[in-house]
């Protein structure tokens, strides 16, 4: 077994392969979540302009609605892109899905450039929910492509980079959305198709890289391409032991068959994996951080911050998130991910404990509107390190290869069902409960720590199929197809994963 402990490295191809994948594809889905931030004043006098054109005079609570919709198309969207990341993955490959999913970004960003010339609001509404669509397929097929390249020591770490490219999307679309960049009456229409240059840039690179070699191999059952790729992806020759492995888990799978979504459900050897994917993207999604995002401005403004000042201090929270998110990328190999999710949400947890009692006394104390915005900041720290990128990182390693697709369009579903959910019931509970509705927040964050402490096991530097072996127990199955690969010799990883209970 000495041999076989070598560890994997980052290699060029691997790290250009993170790159272009995380700035083509998950760069537009934090891009296209804050790009209608800044520029709405602006936006929602063009919609009232082109409708009283042509109907005639149009009511406040139309424009809210219409408003509305342009900004929840964008999470519709992406339930149904997550619907879709199963069959295609599985036809296409990961990196084949990832170039077919640009239409879905080019598209849009051509229609929401012309908008303005031929004078339609309709036009950027269905162009926010094709966008939708590639948001919904990026944010589960890139963190599974990366995470299926990776090698198992590094997994955590290149696993994170799809969020810390959201993260940049984020703030690249707050910088561009000051007002005198392009956040302003001529600037909007360029500001949202600046969303197709990264999918063109990404077109263009991205069939250089080899497709998954795990895909490849088990579900194309190719090995010289996937050799071929391994070999590239890792930067050595020998890549046995890895095939070796990716066999094992082959066999193992093929004891158990085909998996589509419903019979994932019925899978008590997968439950307790479903349960947590289906758990933290729920944390995730309602523990409040679109919510954080859409309150900030008046929690700034509250604070005595210039009306135009507002906009720097938002791209100054963007900023710290993007740093947060580069220091879990170096943490995560280090600490785990358990550890990580656990002082995240914790972290967030108390912020908005915090910021309830803050909000409360806002108008009683001279001082207290800045401590609220401290809260903003360390809610955003804590989101950042474990919250944001754990979830798709822990959803990659605990199922193997066809029981993934399936697990990455459940969490998809319920990651946009819960976005779309937040969107929607916010401004409500806003007006209904005030500053208490952070309460609710902390609750769900609460909750959620309490799930991860006692169900989620430490996955880092384990191999696709130890962490099966680590569910298994609590799913009271035994793995199966053990006796079958003590005969194809892969006789001493399978005693490895025993010592793995």
């Amino acid at each position: 077994m000495e041999k076989s402990e070598r560890k994997g490295r980052v290699t060029l191809i691997l790290a250009a392969a993170a790159l272009i994948a995380g700035f083509g594809s998950s760069f537009q889905y934090g891009y296209n979540v804050a790009v209608i931030n800044s520029p709405a004043p602006e936006m929602k006098l063009f919609y009232t302009r082109i409708y009283e054109d042509r109907y005639g005079p149009m009511s406040d609570n139309l424009l809210t609605l219409l408003w509305s919709v342009t900004v929840s198309m964008y999470p519709l969207g992406g339930f149904f892109g997550s619907l879709m990341v199963a069959p295609l993955v599985n036809k296409f490959g990961r990196k084949g899905t990832l170039l077919f999913n640009n239409i879905f970004s080019i598209v849009p960003a051509i229609m929401m450039g012309v908008s303005e010339v031929a004078g339609s609001f309709e036009i950027i509404i269905a162009a926010r929910f094709i966008v939708g669509i590639c948001a919904g397929l990026s944010s589960n097929v890139v963190p599974m492509y990366l995470g299926e390249i990776a090698p198992k020591n590094y997994r955590g770490a290149i696993g994170i980079v799809p969020q810390l490219f959201i993260t940049v999307g984020i703030l690249v679309a707050q910088v561009f959305g000051i007002r005198n960049i392009l956040g302003n009456m001529e600037g909007w229409p360029i500001m949202l198709s600046f969303t197709g240059i990264p999918a063109a840039i990404q077109l263009m690179l991205l069939p250089f890289f080899p497709e998954s070699p795990r895909y490849m191999l088990i579900q194309k059952g190719d090995e010289k391409t996937a050799r071929k790729g391994l070999q590239r992806l890792r930067g050595w020759e020998d890549v046995d032991e890895e095939l070796c492995e990716m066999r094992v888990e082959e066999q193992s799978e093929r004891a158990e068959g085909r998996l589509s979504v419903l019979n994932l459900f019925t899978f008590r050897s997968l439950r307790w994996q479903l349960l947590s994917v289906i758990f933290m993207n729920m944390g995730q999604q309602l523990s409040g951080v679109n919510a954080i995002y859409y309150y900030a401005d008046s929690i700034y403004s509250s604070a005595g911050v210039a009306d135009d000042h507002v906009q720097y201090v938002t791209v100054g929270t963007g900023a710290v998130n993007v740093f947060m998110t580069i220091a879990a990328v170096f943490i995560v190999e280090k600490s785990g991910r358990k550890l990580l999710l656990l002082i995240g949400f914790g972290v967030c947890c108390g912020a908005c404990v915090l910021l309830t009692i803050a909000l409360y006394f806002q108008t009683t104390l001279d001082w207290i509107p800045y401590v609220s915005i401290v809260c903003v900041i360390i809610y955003v720290i804590g989101h950042a390190i474990g919250p944001s990128p754990i979830p798709t990182v822990i959803t990659t390693e605990m199922f193997r290869q066809s029981s993934r697709p399936p697990a990455f369009m459940v969490a998809g579903t319920v990651h946009w069902l819960s976005n779309f959910t937040v969107g929607l019931v916010f401004p409500f509970l806003e007006s209904g409960l005030g500053a208490y509705s952070f309460i609710i927040f902390a609750c769900i964050c609460l909750a959620t720590l309490i799930y991860i402490w006692v169900v989620i096991p430490e996955t880092k530097n384990k191999t696709f199929l130890e962490t099966s072996m680590l569910f298994a127990h609590r799913n009271k199955v035994d793995i199966v197809a053990e006796a079958e690969i003590k005969e194809t010799g892969g006789e001493s990883i399978v005693q490895h994963v025993q010592t793995a209970f």
